[in-house]
């Protein structure tokens, strides 16, 4: 009887594939679940924030190619001989405007093309100007708009422009755009790793970029987000990239730390140490109307001499932009505008007295890290390589969009099969509870580098972890009462 007994209480081996004394089995998978909430938080909260800056970027990416349709009259003559000579065509459209204070001065790059006389109109907003629009072959006068920024947009890619950049609601209204481009390529990469994950368990990477057909339901909808996601990765990076770069809050901090490095481009130095009035008085025959520091009046012929100038020391690409001295002491500017590759953007700074060049910065000076900033930059809108840029631009915004609203229908089909739910459950939360300290330890030291380099990143993700911990606490006590 004891016998028996004693077998009966005796406690049962331990099978052999238990783990080892001292290894927690619970730390396994804590990664891909930690990847899968904050690539569903993430996509749920900002995804309309992505979506809006992804419809916009889509149609702004064509505006180049409606500029040219739009405003043909403006843009282009069927003119055909000898260009005018570039005093004729300021003095035109001087007159034009009742005599206003030349800008600068954009002449006529190629045959069929007119020439941008732009003055400093006032009630005009921050980087805006008058452009008068003049056949450089008959100095008729063919147009008068309002252009933006370096890239000369007109009123139609401006008004896009605006839209994509804040929503027309002023410096309020960027931060959206910067929500989104801080946003997008955490989003993407969470989403990477959860891609090869699946591509780990599958071994079917044909199926994984291009879903077989016959699929429906919510297989169907997460193989087309994932498939679309994984085709506009790289192109999503980059876009975020240059986003961020030039945003409200973290441009700042990218401009401070590239000044650092040494980084940035350099800067042209158009102070001419003899502290004359530079504006090429002496040509115009007349001194500025301004004070000390005020931007002078020039004289047309003066755009013949210094475009003269610079063309004899070099600036030889057919886009170029003739600056007036911006004040008393100051040099002319005459610089290349050509952003597509090979990109041509040389500049040099002219004496408007003696036509001496005083400074020159050539692209070639660049660091390497400005000159892939400036590619990126004229990648994201487009001008690096013309038509192709545009269409390739306009593809991966769809795209983005797609993934976007792929993502929020998987979220709706994951709720269907409870009525009167709201949407889809949450993947499981704990992933941060079963992770090793060496885990718990590189989460917290990117959530801080993140959120200090990116403000808006820190600023939300805090509200995402306490909108997850109210929803935790408050599951946590429904299952109390039903207990």
């Amino acid at each position: 009887m004891s016998t028996t007994t004693s077998s009966t209480t005796s406690p049962t081996p331990p099978p052999a594939s238990a783990a080892p004394p001292g290894r927690d089995r619970t730390t396994r998978g804590w990664l891909p679940q930690l990847l899968l909430r904050l690539h569903f938080y993430a996509g749920l909260l900002v995804g309309p924030f992505v979506l809006v800056a992804a419809l916009t970027g889509a149609v702004y990416a064509l505006t180049p190619s409606i500029e040219r349709v739009v405003y043909a009259e403006q843009l282009s003559t069927d003119g055909t001989g000898v260009h005018r000579p570039l005093s004729e065509q300021v003095a035109t459209a001087q007159a034009y405007t009742g005599g206003e204070r030349v800008a600068a001065v954009r002449p006529a790059p190629d045959a069929g093309s007119t020439t941008r006389v732009m003055f400093a109109a006032p009630g005009l907003g921050e980087s805006e100007s008058r452009a008068i629009f003049v056949d450089p072959y008959t100095n008729a006068v063919r147009g008068d708009l309002t252009v933006y920024g370096t890239s000369g947009a007109l009123p139609v890619r401006t008004w896009v422009d605006q839209l994509h950049r804040g929503l027309h609601l002023g410096e309020p209204g960027r931060l959206y755009s910067e929500l989104a481009a801080s946003w997008l390529w955490v989003v993407a990469l969470a989403g990477l790793g959860l891609w090869l994950r699946r591509l780990r368990r599958t071994r079917r990477l044909r199926e994984m970029l291009l879903p077989p057909r016959g699929r429906a339901g919510y297989r169907r909808t997460r193989d087309r987000h994932a498939a679309v996601g994984a085709w506009v990765l790289v192109g999503a990076l980059g876009l975020s990239a240059t986003g961020i770069t030039w945003s409200q809050l973290a441009g700042e901090r990218v401009t401070d730390l590239r000044a650092q490095l040494g980084w940035s481009a350099p800067a042209l130095d158009t102070e001419l140490s003899s502290g004359t009035a530079a504006a090429g008085a002496h040509h115009a025959g007349h001194h500025g109307d301004g004070g000390s520091g005020e931007a002078p009046r020039v004289a047309p012929v003066s755009f013949d001499a210094v475009l003269g100038a610079a063309r004899q020391a070099g600036i030889d690409a057919g886009q170029v932009e003739v600056s007036a001295p911006a004040a008393e002491g100051s040099a002319w500017v005459v610089r290349e505008i050509r952003a597509a590759y090979p990109t041509e953007v040389d500049t040099v700074a002219v004496d408007g007295d003696t036509l001496e060049v005083t400074d020159r910065v050539t692209f070639a000076e660049h660091p390497f890290v400005a000159k892939l900033a400036r590619w990126g930059i004229d990648l994201h809108i487009g001008a690096l390589f013309g038509l192709a840029n545009q269409v390739a631009l306009f593809v991966l915004a769809c795209g983005i969009a797609a993934s976007v609203v792929w993502g929020y229908a998987m979220w709706w089909r994951r709720g269907t099969t409870r009525p009167g739910r709201l949407g889809g459950r949450a993947p499981a939360r704990g992933a941060l509870a079963r992770a090793p300290w060496w885990g718990l330890m590189g989460v917290a030291a990117v959530a801080v580098v993140v959120g200090l380099a990116l403000s808006l990143v820190g600023i939300s993700l805090l509200v995402f972890v306490l909108v997850d911990a109210g929803r935790g606490l408050l599951a946590r006590r429904r299952e109390a009462r039903t207990t």
